[in-house]
């Protein structure tokens, strides 16, 4: 049976591989998990991403425990704890609640794992401000969480995550409840300590963007199954499936014909990823991957509308057929409604479907 780690010395973290292998878990008649495997290295921070329903929850729940699984094995550093309860697998949580306890202050909330673990007084006391420093809250041990703002307190319930040195950590959509600002800040601290303390972790997210910046590799779930895991730039450059492309960055979907591992969209050949499709088909073209020419060949175009994102512009046209085409572009290179453009494409490899 797996042993907690102890909790005296410092706080440092070895690395811990995670092995998931053909997890299989249904709610009734609903089959939530469909033989799921995935192998996290020692330190790997690693996103799970989907749309509602998908089974990313439900995965983390087998992962930590708090869902038994109908078939399959779950491995950490080499152990298998598919039946092992919750409170014996060593592994820290961090929710999309919160979950502070209002009656106690923030200190005494982070010190809770440790008093479960009967440790003494002052060497949890010592813990616990080590680790609130090491989230930015080391002044606030004694207050309560209705006196924190919404950030303060996630950042408590990561604490109190951290305290008692899990192997492993996990992350189910911590930051949905918070502003975007906070969100961008919280989800920058989570990986530059994720990263300085080596902890293996898995993180749930439904927002690609979240997933992309955080995570060294990102699953992507559709249907209870993972259709893709790699890097953040090997999902969006080289997806294996229409769901990726259309689910991780936007993406033009444009009427095309595919034949011979090429498609021609709007007089252009571009080479088409993974399997070949012959016929009539729709591609995912990127917006950055549509840019504006003055050449003689091109797609003629109106603009029908120009969004302003910071340094980059994100421009939608209308072709001679009627097609909506997205271009992203520099910031600068302004173009105004009824504006009359010509397109090319940039000619990257895209994902095709039949259609």
């Amino acid at each position: 049976m797996t042993v907690p780690a102890p909790v005296t010395g410092p706080l440092t973290f070895a690395g811990t591989a995670v092995s998931l292998v053909g997890i299989e878990k249904s709610f009734g008649s609903h089959t939530a998990l469909r033989g799921v495997s995935l192998d996290i290295r020692p330190g790997e921070f690693v996103a799970l991403l989907g749309p509602s329903g998908c089974g990313k929850t439900t995965l983390l729940r087998a992962l930590s425990g708090l869902d038994r699984i109908d078939a399959g094995r779950i491995l950490i550093d080499e152990q298998d704890v598919s039946g092992v309860p919750v409170n014996r697998r060593d592994i820290g949580m961090v929710f999309q609640s919160y979950s502070l306890f209002p009656h106690m202050t923030v200190q005494q909330n982070v010190e809770f794992g440790l008093r479960m673990r009967r440790v003494d007084a002052a060497r949890r006391a010592a813990r616990a401000r080590e680790v609130l420093e090491m989230v930015g809250l080391g002044d606030r041990g004694g207050r309560y969480a209705h006196q924190l703002s919404g950030g303060q307190q996630q950042r408590v319930a990561l604490a109190r995550a951290l305290v008692t040195r899990p192997r492993v950590l996990l992350l189910d959509e911590p930051l949905s409840a918070l502003d975007a600002k906070v969100r961008v800040q919280l989800r920058e601290q989570i990986r530059r300590l994720q990263r300085d303390l080596g902890i293996t972790t898995v993180f749930v997210t439904h927002d690609q963007e979240e997933a992309l910046a955080v995570a060294d590799r990102v699953a992507v779930m559709n249907d209870g199954v993972i259709e893709q895991i790699g890097t953040p730039e090997d999902l969006y450059r080289r997806p294996v499936s229409p769901f990726v492309a259309d689910f991780v960055g936007l993406s033009n979907m444009l009427d095309g014909v595919a034949r011979g591992g090429e498609v021609e969209v709007h007089g252009h050949v571009l080479p088409v990823l993974g399997t070949t499709v012959e016929g009539p088909v729709q591609a995912f073209v990127r917006p950055e991957d549509v840019v504006f020419t003055s050449g003689d060949e091109g797609v003629d175009a109106i603009v029908v509308a120009s969004s302003f994102l910071g340094s980059l512009r994100r421009t939608v046209v209308r072709a001679a057929d009627g097609t909506l085409i997205a271009v992203q572009h520099d910031a600068s290179d302004r173009r105004e409604p009824d504006d009359a453009v010509r397109l090319r494409f940039a000619g990257h490899p895209v994902v095709v479907r039949p259609r």
